[in-house]
């Protein structure tokens, strides 16, 4: 039995490997690539229905498209997110969920987000730009680590006030990461 009641999406079999050989027997549902089938979209949208969906998918360009096209159709699912340094292949090859270990896994999976549909914007560009977090030599890298803090995965500078809004991130929240950014 599945110690998680959800249904995780994934991009591929090796994604569902990694997973199993980390928490044992794991549902999961495999999107085949960022052009989602209807059918695949609707096996999503039944197992939301039934026992929740966590989508964990690639900390790349491919892994966002699947995370909006997801989150468009079926509304209230879950998502972990892998840290980009997470998931790279120790050779040649892609970023991916099959690359990351068993530790990453687990604390991506340990700290889930669930978007807010209609969430009020909290977090000004004012702000975001006195964080050093656009326009500046080290801003994507600060972006990077401020997704990793939050748990709402690396974005880059035009989405992430769109981000930070709709999971919801408090200015409080956002003060704490960025104070932290600026300790490390």
């Amino acid at each position: 039995m599945s110690q998680f009641k959800q249904i995780i999406v994934v991009e591929g079999r090796d994604d569902t490997k990694r997973l199993t050989e980390t928490f044992g027997p794991i549902d999961t549902i495999e999107t085949r690539g960022s052009a989602i089938s209807p059918e695949t979209l609707a096996l999503i949208a039944h197992a939301q229905a039934t026992r929740g969906v966590i989508v964990l998918t690639d900390p790349d360009f491919p892994g966002e498209k699947i995370r909006k096209t997801i989150t468009q159709a079926v509304p209230g699912v879950t998502h972990a997110f892998l840290p980009r340094r997470e998931a790279a292949p120790t050779h040649a090859g892609s970023l991916g969920v099959e690359h990351a270990s068993p530790q990453a896994l687990r604390a991506a999976l340990a700290n889930l987000v669930t978007p807010v549909p209609d969430a009020p914007m909290q977090i000004s560009l004012d702000a975001i730009q006195a964080a050093g977090l656009i326009g500046g030599p080290a801003a994507r890298a600060r972006r990077e680590r401020l997704g990793e803090l939050l748990h709402i995965g690396y974005t880059n500078g035009k989405q992430l006030q769109k981000r930070l809004r709709q999971f919801a991130i408090t200015p409080a929240q956002f003060a704490a990461a960025v104070a932290q950014l600026e300790a490390s």
